[in-house]
């Protein structure tokens, strides 16, 4: 635990020579914000910062992009904080705060949004939908847009829309060397490349512009939970359900346990489930339509299904399952194919959760985020027609290594038994196989990211990350 400033080679009068050249504060071991600003969303996640630079825009990360550098201390980016591997808060470094930064500036003629780098996803929303439009991202409102942004980003509108970093057009990025570089098609077109999923290897990134579609005002949403038991069936349903579904209908098959209390009916709390959840963002008068088959494969423990503003589904449905300071441990793997051997392996490893707040998610994929080309961005699992989140999620300290162990099981026996390839970055684990982890994910795009890193951060400066290491040799970038 780091006690003092002066205990990770900083003293006051390096601290005298910053505090001028930030607005927002510095904040300090020792301080009475200290403890709470160290926290993030992922209780699991303690880790002490040497010190936390509270940011109020762009000339204040310059500022402790330059200092760290300088002083050869490591540097994190927080956004939202929201990331599960906890990768905002580096260890005896310096944090990067964005949270301040949360500015939704929508264009509605254009049909675009500027996003600061420290917003969540409720920021946006709230902002968009004034204009009927959204920007595809993901489904728990406190999510912080940076994250989910640079590791892809999922959510209701992912068929009809594509993923959050295809909706990426530009972005203002503080680089190693503390120029601002202002990033589109036009200016660095191989940054913008790689910040559509690529990760926060490349610099901060303290503002996002979004391309806008029309949404809602309101939405049908398919909330159904089926015993346990029938999960076989339904499971085969939803798989080639999904296979002609349109684009405008997002659906997740989740294995959990019902609620405790209302609207469950009582004889119904608290049990084994299979949840088919999602959006239909389409013409509202077709929604109910488009849903109804996934409300007739049998006696449903409950069916909560119905029309709902978006901006509200984006913040009820799941935000209060994941509340800050819970304890979180997630993987993913891409899987080929939802046949009965998959389904009957992903039944028995939701029957051993030791918590029973925990999931696994089958994500059905496809539609728009299917069709973008592999080379239009550093995300690369476009191909599977599923994605399986393993979601290990708890309370008590004590049961730290149960749960984990849980998740990681099951990760390691999907992904010996149905290899696709690859892990969504959103839901990472704590990162544990290193590079290893990151070549899986971004395939052939691996290298092409290591030209660019070296191109922009050729020292590897932010290395608090899922860190994509520079090609050797390969000259910084040029002044713009």
């Amino acid at each position: 635990m780091i006690r003092s400033i002066e205990q990770a080679g900083l003293d006051e009068a390096a601290l005298e020579d910053l505090r001028p050249r930030v607005l927002g504060r510095l904040i300090r071991p020792g301080d009475e914000s200290y403890e709470e600003r160290r926290k993030v969303w992922n209780g699991v996640i303690d880790k002490t910062p040497a010190l936390i630079v509270e940011c109020t825009g762009t000339a204040d990360a310059i500022a402790a992009v330059n200092f760290a550098r300088d002083r050869h201390l490591p540097i994190s980016v927080r956004g939202g904080g929201h990331n599960v591997a906890g990768t905002a808060i580096a260890d005896r470094g310096v944090v990067i705060d964005l949270s301040l930064m949360t500015s939704v500036l929508v264009d509605p003629r254009r049909r675009t949004a500027r996003v600061g780098g420290g917003a969540r996803l409720g920021n946006v929303d709230h902002e968009t939908q004034a204009f009927g439009l959204a920007v595809p991202l993901g489904a728990v409102s406190r999510t912080g847009v940076a994250g989910i942004c640079l590791h892809g980003g999922m959510g209701y509108l992912t068929r009809r829309h594509g993923l959050t970093c295809d909706n990426l057009i530009g972005a203002d990025v503080v680089a190693a060397d503390g120029r601002v570089l202002t990033v589109d098609e036009q200016n660095h077109p191989d940054l913008l490349w790689a910040l559509r999923g690529g990760g926060g290897n490349f610099g901060v990134v303290t503002s996002f512009e979004f391309r806008l579609h029309p949404i809602g005002p309101e939405v049908w949403i398919p909330l159904v939970m089926y015993p346990a038991e029938s999960a076989p069936k339904v499971l085969r349903f939803f798989r080639e359900f999904m296979a002609q579904a349109p684009d405008e209908l997002m659906v997740i098959a989740v294995f959990w346990n019902t609620p405790h209390g209302e609207p469950i009916p009582e004889g119904a709390r608290n049990v084994p489930t299979l949840v088919l959840l999602g959006c239909y963002s389409g013409p509202l008068g077709q929604g109910e339509a488009a849903i109804a088959p996934l409300r007739t494969l049998g006696t449903p423990l409950a069916d909560l299904s119905g029309p709902m503003p978006y901006v509200e589904a984006q913040r009820q449905i799941f935000d209060p399952d994941y509340p800050d300071g819970r304890r979180y441990y997630w993987r993913s793997i891409y899987l080929p194919a939802l046949d009965d051997e998959v389904i009957a392996a992903l039944a028995g490893h939701a029957a051993r959760r030791p918590s029973p707040i925990s999931s696994l998610d089958i994500w059905g994929l496809g539609g728009a985020m299917a069709r973008m080309p592999l080379s239009a961005s550093a995300f690369a699992g476009r191909d599977a027609p599923f994605l399986l989140g393993i979601e290990a999620n708890w309370d008590d300290p004590g049961q730290d290594d149960d749960n984990i162990a849980w998740a990681r099981e099951v990760y390691r026996d999907m992904a010996r038994r149905f290899p696709a390839g690859g892990t969504y970055l959103n839901f990472p684990g704590f990162g544990e196989e290193g590079e290893a982890l990151l070549r899986g994910s971004f395939g052939e795009n691996f290298a092409r990211l290591q030209e660019v890193k070296a191109r922009y951060d050729p020292t590897n400066l932010f290395r608090s990350n899922f860190n994509i290491t520079p090609a050797a040799h390969r000259p910084a970038v040029a002044s713009s």
